[in-house]
């Protein structure tokens, strides 16, 4: 794949990348975040969140911005099973260690648990390789549940969103299913938590309806349209792209959600996209808007 056009760079300037997996990691990945954040510095991008499925990168955002002065580096925690799941104090200890986001179940989410049953030999995600890998060792990981069988949202759910809300985090909703994130949206809107991003509608284990795309940003939420959802295959660009058209650019925020060794580099990854739409006929303004207005507000960037 040929890199990101100059054009694009120049519409970069600013912009954070707020969905993305690089070591250190439990799993191979394509670069280091301090190498990653020099070469930000190089592009005039001003920064980036480190994702980690297992573990809280607040304390490494904050090596990597020592490392890194002019890149804003940020952390933030997932709620899967390797910090104790819908764990209240997870969440607190990463917001007192300035985690801007908080992701809701991943790897872990009930709604993903039907991926650790592919049969011996199968073509899957290296998430999913782990988990069977520590089955072997006679490790089995608990789906996260944040719902009950009823559909209600949880106590420890609950918990979580007001202190989300309390220290004005980020709520991204994960591999969460359809009705699942409709009613933790909800909830968190109720707790008074200001920031949403519903994590990659178009991803397999989502696949949300425009309509739905729709009734969630009147909710406030933002529409993550992640760089490798379509690349790979998951979803055709056209329809990756319809949906932004349909539910509106003030609505969407690009991110890249890379970091596999097999992908392209992560920094090209918010490029190429803004080409994409480029050539799909969005105007630099509609790019701007999604790719560095609304990726700094995910970033919190306005507060720094």
């Amino acid at each position: 794949m040929d890199a990101p056009s100059q054009r694009a760079r120049e519409l970069l300037r600013g912009a954070y990348d707020t969905h993305m997996h690089i070591s250190p990691d439990v799993v191979e990945r394509k670069i280091d975040d301090i190498s990653l954040a020099r070469r930000f510095q190089e592009l005039g991008m001003d920064g980036f969140v480190l994702k980690s499925h297992y573990t809280p990168t607040a304390e490494r955002a904050a090596v990597v911005r020592a490392a890194v002065p002019d890149v804003n580096v940020l952390g933030a925690v997932a709620l899967n099973r390797a910090v104790g799941g819908m764990n209240p104090l997870a969440v607190e200890i990463a917001a007192r260690e300035g985690a801007r986001t908080v992701w809701l179940p991943t790897v872990d989410s009930v709604n993903e648990s039907h991926e650790r049953e592919a049969p011996p030999g199968a073509n899957v995600p290296v998430w999913v390789k782990l988990q069977l890998e520590l089955r072997e060792q006679g490790i089995e990981i608990e789906p996260v549940p944040v719902v009950d069988q009823a559909g209600g949202v949880l106590p420890e759910t609950h918990e979580v969103l007001k202190m989300i809300a309390r220290h004005g985090m980020v709520l991204a909703t994960g591999h969460l299913s359809r009705d699942e994130i409709f009613a933790v949206v909800d909830a968190a809107r109720e707790a008074g938590v200001s920031e949403i991003v519903i994590t990659h509608p178009e991803f397999p284990s989502q696949d949300l309806s425009v309509d739905d795309q729709r009734r969630l940003a009147e909710r406030g939420a933002l529409l993550e349209r992640c760089f490798t959802t379509p690349h790979t295959g998951k979803v055709e660009w056209e329809r990756w792209i319809g949906n932004i058209r349909e539910t509106g650019t003030e609505n969407s925020v690009l991110s890249t959600d890379l970091g596999q060794v097999f992908n392209p580099p992560v920094e090209d990854g918010m490029g190429l996209m803004v080409d994409r739409l480029l050539e799909a006929g969005f105007d630099e303004h509609e790019v701007h808007v999604m790719a560095v207005v609304n990726s700094r507000r995910v970033a919190g960037a306005d507060r720094r």
